[in-house]
């Protein structure tokens, strides 16, 4: 299956990479040049702990650093995964992070009583969805569709880095979910894939990487708090909990979105990818939470805590990014750092040859 994309798009190699988005500071500056071999040297841990941990400069070179151990950058060798000094900035980046998160969250100890908060407290009537619903217009799905195509374009990803870190009923149940999130073996089912038509559908590029540079802290964030979690054998726990807070607040918020896309107009594909993740989180919630969460504090009691983390730190990172964005749009303003239509070759509706995802 071919994706499509925007005629007049600027057309790039086909390496499956993304190019390196501008700097945003001092960090991102200094980590944009070493991955180009033109920066020498690295910021130190003081450099790090002076740094604003949601800002930003953090927030997009802890990106950069990641964005290693996926698909990487264009032109950026596969070596410098493993670059010991860069692996060290991340180390005090994320340091710097994880401290300014927990520092926040702590409210929950008990993984049930996290749990009960996710479903009983009242999240609708200001959340993104809500707004897309009720008042959402075309431009404003599309910049929506843009910003989470930074997760989006690779979901489920980082989750499977758990996988070797559980055994029995949590490892089982985590796979079954996988195998879904994948397709179920089809490549055309990939949720990934699902987000990419979706793109086209709403006149977007669906490359992979593509609107990074229009993504701002806020969404950056809360795809950093993924790779954070997921690269550490020692934090499985709380992306255990990560996890079950996408799958539990999942399936809601996306009918609301099926519902806008539909108000407007939106095609087929745009519309298909939310109602699938109606159908599919609902289920899911079940299985995360009962054999997930179940089984692994069955295997490991003493990680009901990072569990909680999790669950907390994931609400506390989506409400900042829901604040961002409707904030945005109420003002009348772009929730993106650089509008569809000042992005080379975005902001178009006709669609033209595009690449896989």
């Amino acid at each position: 299956m071919t994706i499509t994309v925007p005629q007049g798009t600027e057309v790039r190699a086909d390496t499956g990479r993304p190019q390196l988005p501008p700097p945003r500071g001092e960090l991102s500056e200094a980590v944009h040049a070493y991955l180009r071999g033109v920066g020498r040297s690295l910021p130190d841990r003081r450099s790090t702990a002076g740094a604003d941990p949601y800002g930003e400069d953090l927030q997009l070179a802890l990106h950069l650093a990641y964005e290693l151990h996926y698909r990487g950058f264009d032109q950026v060798p596969d070596a410098v995964e493993w670059d010991p000094d860069l692996l060290r900035l991340r180390s005090f980046m994320e340091e710097r992070f994880e401290d300014a998160l927990r520092d926040r969250c702590g409210r929950f100890t008990d993984v049930d009583e996290a749990f009960a908060a996710l479903l009983t407290e009242p999240a609708e009537g200001h959340g993104v969805s809500d707004h897309l619903v009720r008042d959402g217009t075309r431009e404003q799905l599309r910049e929506y569709a843009a910003l989470r195509s930074v997760y989006q374009l690779r979901e489920a990803d980082p989750h499977l880095w758990v996988v070797p870190r559980l055994r029995g009923r949590a490892k089982a149940a985590m796979m079954a979910i996988e195998y879904d999130e994948f397709g179920c073996g089809r490549p055309e089912a990939m949720h990934a894939r699902l987000f990419a038509d979706l793109m086209s559908d709403l006149g977007l590029d669906p490359s992979y990487g593509r609107y990074l540079e229009a993504a701002g802290a806020q969404t950056l964030a809360t795809v950093n708090l993924m790779s954070l979690l997921g690269l550490h054998r020692a934090r499985r726990g709380a992306l255990v909990g990560h996890f079950a807070a996408l799958e539990i607040t999942s399936s809601p918020a996306a009918a609301r979105i099926s519902a806008a896309m539909r108000r407007i107009g939106a095609g087929e594909a745009a519309v298909h990818f939310y109602d699938e993740h109606v159908e599919a989180d609902a289920v899911h919630e079940q299985l995360v939470r009962r054999e997930v969460v179940g089984g692994l504090l069955a295997d490991e009691p003493e990680l009901a805590g990072d569990v909680a983390f999790g669950v907390e730190a994931t609400v506390l990172l989506e409400d900042e990014l829901a604040a961002h964005i409707t904030g945005a749009w109420e003002a009348g303003r772009s929730a993106l750092r650089v509008p569809l239509d000042d992005l080379t070759g975005a902001g178009r509706d006709e669609a033209g040859q595009g690449e896989d995802v």
